[in-house]
This record gives structure tokens, sequence and C-alpha cells, in this order.
């Protein structure tokens, strides 16, 4: 994590301040550059747009519990645990469903208003009928 900040940082700070400051040593910082990545991180990589492949194949709505039984349909061994891990780490989220929201309530006793427009929009002057639209707000104490 440490090399890997330097790494990062480099462009803006001598790679020397950097390793005095995060207490590292210069020759560790440069032999972890030269160091191939480890197999379970090339695997990972691998998994990773396997799992980007089956995620956009289920229209985005796929989570891990989908991606894991369409990657083990396919033949991929891999646990539940690790699909989630990789889909945290490569920013894959399933796309949720809009929960179903009733904003009008047909059935009540109260009065209703006579429609005295009766969709006759065309009037003779200004002012003589007034239309408005119901429109619904959601605010953090529910909906207006």
């Amino acid at each position: 994590m440490r090399f890997a900040f330097i790494d990062a940082e480099k462009a803006c700070w001598p790679i020397g301040i950097l390793c005095v400051v995060l207490e590292v040593s210069r020759s560790g910082f440069y032999a972890w550059r030269a160091r191939p990545l480890g197999e379970r991180a090339v695997a990972d990589a691998a998994l990773g747009i396997a799992i980007r492949e089956s995620h956009v194949r289920g229209r985005s709505a796929y989570g891990s519990p989908r991606i894991h039984r369409d990657l083990a349909a396919r033949g991929v061994r891999i646990g539940r645990k690790r699909v989630e891990r990789l889909m945290r780490q490569n920013g894959i989220e399933a796309r949720r469903k809009r929960r179903f929201r009733a904003t009008t309530d047909s059935n009540h006793a109260d009065p209703i208003a006579p429609n005295v427009l009766d969709r006759e929009f065309n009037v003779s002057a200004p002012n003589k009928a007034w239309v408005t639209d119901a429109t619904y707000i959601w605010t953090l104490e529910g909906w207006l």
C-alpha cells in the first residue's frame, strides 16, 4: 500500500522524501516496481474481465449471486465472496429496480370537485379558466 502511494505521488514529490516519510527503503520500492504481479492478482484481473462481461450481458442488473451462477454455468470455479470482492474493487454494481409506490388514492369518501371546464380550454377572455397539474415531489419527510 505504501509503495503504491509512492508510485502514484512520485510526479509531485521526490521518491527519496516519500520513502523517508513513509518509513520504507528506496531499494524496497524499486524492488516492488520490478517484481511481477502474483498469481492471484493475475487471476483476479482475468476474473474481473469475466465478471464485467457477465454483468454487461445481464444488462447491468446482475448482482453477485447471479454473476456467480453465470460464471459457474460457464465452467469458471470461483466463490461468491470472491465475486463480491472483485465487483466491489472494480466498481461493478447491480442496477436496482425502483420500488412501486402508489401516489393516487381514488378510493375515498372525500368530496370531488366538479369538472366545470369539461376539457374546453379555449376561453373568450383572460382569467376565465384556471388549470393546474398535480405534481408529487419526494422529500425526506415523504411525498408531497
